[in-house]
């Protein structure tokens, strides 16, 4: 993959990183520059033009992209979810998503338009409708938010309820272009501000047929396309925040590194303080890596956790998240007070950091998912793990 993500592209991405922050701009030339170095075309079979990389490979990857810039690799996150996801059921025999596939070897920027405001059934639940079009395919009207790549995106995957089917109630998934869409221009956030992701309306914008990727009823599913999401999707996530991580304890390491106490004259790295400060957020840091090894590797290999993966894919998201905030704190707090300024670095990823704890899964709902896990439903006679 280092072929696919240089260090010297790195370098390039990350010196845009604070410009696009500071002027709330999305990251058009990071986007360019790695659609051009086939980054984009990771997962897709060689035939395409891919690499059909496995998920760990592009977990690692994309720490390392976030690392140089955070909101980049968080954006480019949604695109590659689509085509892992599409990998993923390729590999099983199921192709569902084969259009997925096609879209991306062509060059198309794939987006999720899912999330909704105030909807916290995600992925079991729609407040857009989709309405048949008598043909096979579906037109969605409503209103999504979270939309990174809102100003590039060229096909959105999006959900919506149809309650008029014989069979109905279901939620669709397809996959539209920019028609029938309306993309607001409400991206000034406190973080991920080169992400734009946009308030999304949909009205009227269409599926045809062949690109109605399922139906399937509300609540929750084990259909493989929705663990696929949620699983890609999870695992990047932890993967993209461990890189801030990464970067805010290096960062820390660089600070006490160049600077002396003007008390003793010895150099900050010799402070016991600061050098329990700096091994606390190595060992919170270091811990994440092998449960992303091992989550990524399950899902490569198709392992069969039954009802405990949910349990397993936000545990791991959650910690992830929470510990690259830790890390982050634990970096400012060893940096000291230059960190507090805007243009500098760590404040940036203090910032990135915080959106963590809005992805699906949120605290609450992680914690409710790995209770039921193991004690059952509310109400239950209880269980065992």
């Amino acid at each position: 993959m280092t072929d696919l993500l240089s260090d010297h592209l790195l370098a390039r991405i990350h010196s845009r990183a604070a410009g696009y922050d500071r002027d709330n701009a999305f990251f058009a030339d990071d986007l360019e520059d790695l659609a051009a170095a086939g980054y984009l075309r990771a997962f897709l079979p060689e035939d395409l033009g891919g690499r059909d990389a496995s998920l760990a490979d592009v977990a690692e990857a994309q720490s390392r992209l976030s690392a140089a810039a955070p909101a980049t690799a968080l954006a480019i996150n949604m695109h590659l979810v689509w085509t892992g996801v599409a990998r993923l059921l390729r590999r099983r025999g199921d192709a569902a998503l084969a259009e997925v596939e096609r879209l991306a070897g062509a060059g198309e920027i794939l987006a999720f338009g899912i999330s909704e405001a105030g909807n916290d059934l995600v992925l079991f639940g729609s407040d857009t409708v989709a309405t048949p079009d008598g043909s096979g395919g579906y037109t969605f009207s409503g209103t999504k938010i979270f939309t990174s790549l809102a100003p590039a995106w060229t096909t959105l995957g999006v959900t919506g309820l149809d309650s008029t089917s014989p069979d109905a109630p279901k939620i669709v998934y397809g996959l539209v272009s920019r028609d029938g869409v309306t993309t607001k221009d409400d991206w000034d956030t406190l973080g991920m501000r080169a992400s734009q992701s946009r308030t999304t309306v949909l009205d009227g914008a269409h599926a045809p047929a062949d690109r109605v990727l399922r139906r399937l009823d509300p609540g929750p599913n084990a259909d493989p396309l929705v663990f696929g999401i949620f699983a890609v999707f999870e695992s990047l996530i932890a993967s993209v925040y461990t890189g801030i991580g990464g970067r805010a304890l290096q960062l820390a390491v660089e600070a006490v590194s160049r600077r002396r106490s003007k008390r003793t004259g010895a150099p900050l790295s010799d402070d016991p303080d600061l050098r329990w400060r700096i091994a606390e957020a190595a060992i919170a840091h270091d811990a994440i890596w092998p449960q992303i090894a091992a989550v990524t590797a399950d899902i490569e290999n198709g392992v069969d956790h039954g009802s405990q993966w949910f349990r397993a894919l936000v545990g791991l998201k959650t910690r992830a998240t929470e510990t690259a905030r830790a890390v982050v704190d634990q970096a400012i707090r060893t940096a000291g007070g230059s960190s507090y300024f805007a243009g500098n670095e760590l404040s940036r990823l203090y910032r990135d950091v915080l959106a963590g704890m809005f992805h699906p899964s949120d605290p609450e709902s992680a914690h409710s998912t790995v209770a039921t896990a193991l004690l059952g439903p509310i109400g239950g006679s209880g269980r065992s793990s």
